[in-house]
């Protein structure tokens, strides 16, 4: 699922949202210098605010089609699973990974971050979670249920289930950062905002979920069937409940695995 994001790039960047200012400036202010690895890139999302915010980034990103998509946004991409990457002796102010550190082993990811970040540079690693209105997220429970009655996945999002799901991922992180070493107690960073969308608007940002892009498009189509109803039902837009969440470690000790700083 991790490499399925790429079958529509452009549908992937105009449909997720981008990452709250604060939290980019966050991160950017606390780095020691302007370096960033940006792990698991997609599209460039999160690598153009940390441009817009005066850093140099480096995209690491498993699927080609990604990576290219990135590429002709001005972002540099090297495709490889961070795991396997080769640094060449390069060192990084800071380690990012928007929505996309879970698909890393948490263990060998921190402990890799740890090799290529400077003394005191950051291990940021961030996700959101969105909750729709419950007539809208019942309807595509109920759709998705219908269409792939074996799947694991969930679409009744509310504001609590988004919570659980933050926690997950950033307990998760955290255990593989105390696991691995080479960090100073980690931060977590939290932001509860929410963003109206049109019809297909929402459509869109359904289609991109790891859960619709590994299906075939008559199944998409027959999942987003009902949903749009239920929209138009509401007024024909949505407003979205969405949790940012974040997991903020230094890196400590007094060497660093990284050589010249990108």
């Amino acid at each position: 699922m991790a490499e399925s994001f790429g079958v529509d790039p452009e549908r992937y960047d105009r449909a997720r949202p981008p990452y709250p200012a604060a939290l980019i400036k966050r991160i950017a202010a606390a780095r020691p210098g302007p370096g960033v690895l940006d792990v698991g890139c997609g599209t460039g999302i999160a690598a153009r605010q940390f441009q817009a915010a005066g850093c140099r980034v480096l995209g690491v990103e498993p699927d080609a089609r990604m990576a290219g998509f990135a590429r002709r946004t001005g972002v540099e991409v090297e495709v490889a699973r961070f795991e396997s990457w080769d640094s060449a002796g390069r060192g990084f102010d800071a380690v990012v990974a928007g929505q996309a550190w879970h698909w890393v082993d948490p263990v060998a990811g921190a402990a890799k971050a740890a090799q290529v970040l400077r003394p005191g540079g950051l291990l940021a690693a961030f996700w959101h979670a969105f909750a729709p209105p419950a007539d809208v997220a019942d309807a595509l429970a109920s759709a998705y249920r219908r269409v792939v009655p074996d799947a694991p996945f969930d679409f009744r999002g509310t504001p609590r289930q988004a919570d659980r799901t933050g926690a997950v991922f950033t307990d998760r992180a955290e255990g593989g950062m105390r696991e691995a070493g080479g960090f100073g107690d980690p931060e977590r960073w939290r932001s509860d905002w929410e963003q109206r969308r049109t019809r297909d608007e929402y459509l869109d940002l359904v289609r991109t979920s790891g859960a619709l892009t590994q299906l075939p498009p008559d199944k998409v189509a027959e999942v987003l069937a009902d949903v749009g109803p239920a929209i138009d039902a509401i007024g024909g837009s949505v407003v979205l409940s969405i949790t940012t969440v974040a997991l903020i470690a230094a890196r400590s000790g007094a060497t660093a695995g990284g050589g010249a700083v990108i």
